[in-house]
């Protein structure tokens, strides 16, 4: 949640700018432009919205708490809400004074959520497995125990006299 708030704060600020761009509609489009800048400033501008929503990738399978799941349920579900999350921001971005929403944002917040997901939470999810089947130890058997009485398993079932 507190993650989510910080996002929330950093996008949907206004800022004061001279001038805003256009939004971006197109999908791909401020993403072939940055890669045509080149250098430290398109890593920067495409790395930034990556790891915007990457921890949700993995904050997001805690919080079901669940460890035997598929794991491309998981990653499906995982990615749905991420995707979610990031349409329902630059949705918000259009009311707020200069942020401009942009498809690829939505890609890009994507990308980072799957891998992260991709990353830790299968690794994690086995190494809790494997402790929880420790700590509970074998199955305990009981020596020498016999099947019940038909009517004790069953109510209305017959007694034996």
């Amino acid at each position: 949640m507190a993650h989510l708030l910080i996002v929330g704060w950093l996008m949907l600020r206004p800022r004061t700018v001279p001038w805003v761009p256009a939004a971006n509609l197109q999908p791909l489009a401020s993403i072939h432009a940055e890669l045509a800048r080149g250098g430290w400033a398109a890593v920067w501008h495409l790395g930034a919205p990556v790891l915007l929503l990457a921890p949700l990738g993995v904050l997001l399978p805690l919080v079901g708490g669940r460890l035997n799941v598929s794991p491309w349920g998981s990653v499906t579900r995982t990615v749905f809400a991420g995707v979610m999350i990031s349409l329902t921001i630059e949705l918000l971005q259009t009311s707020v004074p200069g942020q401009v929403p942009d498809v690829d944002t939505v890609l890009l917040n994507a990308l980072g959520v799957a891998l992260a997901h991709l990353v830790v939470v299968p690794g994690a999810r086995s190494r809790l497995r494997r402790r929880d089947e420790r700590s509970q130890g074998a199955t305990p058997r009981i020596s020498r125990v016999s099947l019940a009485p038909q009517a004790d398993v069953f109510s209305g079932g017959r007694t034996y006299f």
